[in-house]
């Protein structure tokens, strides 16, 4: 039977996507967000991918991959709980041969863990089982170092009461994922890697991936994890024991591995709609409410545009895949730091380049770059507006808003009416500052009364 499955597996590949180009002035401006972001953390490496309709159309990468070995778009990195939706594309996959369904019990697959033939395979894979995570910390654990297998995990963590009733609640939790792995290798019959490189990397074109859970990263041009101690010196990070990383956080490739498999998702090309939705559709708690999350997957609607996501975490990487699968696009970051938040700060900044944004902040963005150049539109503020902005005062303000270079990052945090006028409150970032803008406005023609750019602390 093993030898058997890992054939008839084998048989569809699905093309790679090819490298669609980008506008060279946009190359150029993510180079400048990529290359301000990573100098102001401190990470000595980050690497992106973006798709845009289908296509990888951008991949770059930035800094040292370790020392004296600049990163390559063939750089890997490991990209920590993102693992889990390929833990979870594998249950789903073995769910379309018919050999599972998402509302078994675990008890089956998995036996004599609390309350095992209560919970289900769809809660282990949502967060929502009950099941006590066994790495909250954001650092490793004495234990953590020494090897382990997923056996003595479960053990510890699994046969102790619940946190709660499952579906009750979601909570992040690990452990579940250590049991979904455990039910890919019973129903499969074959290793989890070993079913996830012959049914998804193999026919998505992933070549890159590779495992950490053995061992740290050791290829001529792979990276290498670090960590440092608040603003201190960076040093290389400890790594986790074998085992500790199984099902939940072992897979390591380039960002364009992890684009192709976005393209997948997008496209729905490798899993079949019902898995597909079973990724992307959030559970729904006993209570009613959303868990946020789907089978592996972080799922949200932001705006009415639907946001699919997860971020990574193991011992010296910090990693974010985000598909906004409303907008044709997806934006990756690796990186190979533990600190500086550059996977969160990145994908946002270029989010902040490729999307659609909102009318009132391309509005505060454009005024903010007339500002900037010293020559305002007067037409787009109201009379008290105008008068408030002399020329003198134009000039001025211009003189020290130039020097910033251009708005990375614009958020909008509040929007109300006062006396008669929108408050608009925004938080900016520059490449080495940030600002709030509080905008007031007409709300009938949107010209602005008052726009203050501010530094307070």
């Amino acid at each position: 039977m093993r030898s058997l499955f890992l054939a008839l597996v084998t048989l569809v590949f699905i093309a790679p996507a090819q490298a669609a180009p980008l506008d060279p002035a946009l190359a150029r401006e993510i180079d400048a967000v990529a290359n301000e972001t990573l100098r102001a953390s401190g990470v000595p490496s980050a690497s992106i991918a973006i798709v845009r309709d289908g296509e990888i159309a951008y991949a770059q990468a930035y800094g040292q991959a370790r020392r004296g070995v600049r990163a390559t778009t063939e750089t890997r990195y490991a990209i920590g709980s993102i693992s889990k939706q390929f833990t979870a594309a594998a249950i789903l996959m073995l769910a379309e041969d018919g050999r599972l369904t998402l509302d078994d019990r675990i008890d089956p697959y998995v036996p004599t863990l609390t309350r095992g033939r209560d919970i289900s395979i769809r809660q282990i894979l949502s967060h929502t089982s009950g099941y006590r995570d066994y790495w909250p910390q954001d650092f490793v654990p004495g234990l953590m170092e020494r090897p382990t297998n997923a056996q003595a995990t479960l053990t510890r963590w699994a046969r102790i009461p619940l946190d709660y009733e499952p579906g009750a609640e979601y909570r992040y939790s690990n452990t579940g994922f250590t049991i979904a792995g455990l039910i890919v290798e019973k129903v499969a019959g074959a290793p989890l890697q070993q079913v996830q490189q012959q049914r998804i990397f193999n026919r998505l074109g992933m070549t890159g991936v590779t495992e950490i859970d053995s061992g740290p990263l050791t290829g001529p041009v792979d990276s290498q994890g670090f960590a440092r101690w608040a603003d201190g010196p960076v040093r290389p990070a400890v790594k986790e024991g074998r085992g500790w990383l199984y099902a939940i956080g072992e897979l390591a490739m380039r960002p364009t591995d992890l684009a192709l498999w976005n393209i997948s998702l997008m496209k729905g090309t490798l899993l079949k709609p019902a898995s597909l939705t079973a990724m992307t559709t959030s559970v729904t708690l006993t209570n009613g409410q959303p868990a946020n999350y789907g089978a592996g997957l972080d799922v949200r609607t932001i705006g009415g545009k639907r946001v699919w996501s997860h971020g990574g975490a193991v011992s010296g990487y910090l990693a974010n895949n985000a598909i906004y699968a409303d907008e044709n696009l997806a934006i990756t970051v690796l990186t190979n730091g533990e600190f500086g938040g550059v996977q969160d700060a990145l994908t946002a900044r270029l989010g902040f380049l490729l999307r659609a944004q909102p009318p009132k902040v391309i509005a505060a963005r454009d005024m903010l770059a007339q500002f900037q150049r010293g020559q305002i539109d007067r037409a787009r503020f109201t009379p008290n507006g105008s008068a408030y902005y002399t020329d003198a005062a134009v000039r001025e303000l211009a003189r020290l808003l130039r020097p910033l270079g251009p708005a990375r990052l614009i958020q909008l945090q509040a929007d109300r009416l006062r006396g008669g006028l929108t408050v608009e409150v925004y938080a900016v970032t520059f490449a080495d500052r940030r600002a709030t803008i509080v905008a007031r406005a007409d709300p009938a023609t949107g010209r602005y009364e008052q726009f203050v750019v501010d530094f307070g602390a």
